[in-house]
């Protein structure tokens, strides 16, 4: 039996910077990670997603950011 992937999704680490403010948690300081993500059907890329990421540098935990309007 084989197991064929038809869709994959690729993801590699752009950059990294220190972002303002601190984690709720532990109070370390906050790291914002850039990531480009790509989807593939069948070796053909279907599309290309950054993100930005928020981690605490001390507790490792990844923060969410809610924006109110």
């Amino acid at each position: 039996m084989r197991l064929l992937y038809v869709c994959v999704e690729e993801a590699q680490e752009i950059g990294r910077r220190v972002a303002t403010g601190v984690c709720p948690y532990c109070e370390g300081k906050v790291e914002a990670v850039d990531i480009e993500s790509k989807w593939k059907f069948c070796c053909l890329p279907i599309s290309y997603v950054n993100k930005r990421k928020y981690f605490c540098t001390l507790c490792s935990r990844r923060l969410v950011l809610y924006d109110y309007y």
